[in-house]
C-alpha cells in the first residue's frame, strides 16, 4: 500500500517535472519540434479551450510548483533529477533522428519510475511536502478553469474512469 501510494507521487511529480506545460505558447512564430512535443494531442486539454491569458497562467503555476518541489530536494537527489533529465532529452533526442517522435511503437515502453523521482530516496518529511505543492498546484489551475471547462474535465475524467476500471 505504501510502496503503490510512493509509486503514485512519484509519478505525478515526474510528470510534472517533464511536462512543462499542457499548452505551448502562442506567441511563437512558427511550430518548431520543441513545442510540438509540449503540445497536447490527447486528453480533454486540446478541447478545454483555454485562452492565451489561462495558459500562460497554468504554464507559471507549474513553474512555480516546480521550483518549489526542487527546492525539497538535496543537492544530490537535485543531481540524479538532474542526471535522469538529460538521459530523456537523449533518449527522445534519439528518436526524433529516427523520425520515432510520435507514439512509441507496440511493445515499447516508458519506464517513468526509472532514473526519476523513484530513484530520489525521498524522506516521509519531503514526500509529503511535495503531495502538498502538488495538491496547491491542483487548486491553482482548477481556480483558472471556467466552470465549463472544469466541466468538461471531470466528464473526461469519469468517461476514462468507466472504460478503465480498477
Amino acid at each position: 500500500m505504501k510502496l503503490k501510494a510512493l509509486s503514485l507521487v512519484a509519478g505525478a511529480i515526474a510528470l510534472t517535472l517533464t511536462a512543462t506545460s499542457f499548452a505551448v505558447d502562442a506567441q511563437t512564430a512558427s511550430p518548431s519540434p520543441v513545442l510540438l512535443a509540449q503540445t497536447p494531442h490527447r486528453g480533454p486539454w486540446k478541447d478545454l479551450g483555454l485562452t492565451d491569458t489561462q495558459k500562460t497562467q497554468i504554464q507559471a503555476i507549474k513553474r512555480d510548483s516546480r521550483t518549489k518541489m526542487e527546492a525539497v530536494l538535496t543537492p544530490e537527489q537535485k543531481a540524479k533529477l538532474e542526471a535522469a533529465k538529460q538521459a530523456r532529452r537523449a533518449e527522445w533526442q534519439a528518436r526524433k533522428a529516427q523520425g520515432q517522435t510520435g507514439q512509441r511503437q507496440p511493445g515499447q515502453h516508458h519506464d517513468r519510475g526509472k532514473g526519476g523521482f523513484a530513484d530520489l530516496n525521498l524522506s516521509e518529511i519531503q514526500k509529503t511536502e511535495i503531495r502538498q505543492i502538488r495538491q496547491s498546484e491542483k487548486q491553482q489551475i482548477q481556480a483558472v478553469y471556467t466552470p465549463e471547462q472544469r466541466q468538461k474535465l471531470e466528464q473526461f475524467r469519469q468517461n476514462r474512469q468507466q472504460s478503465n476500471p480498477g
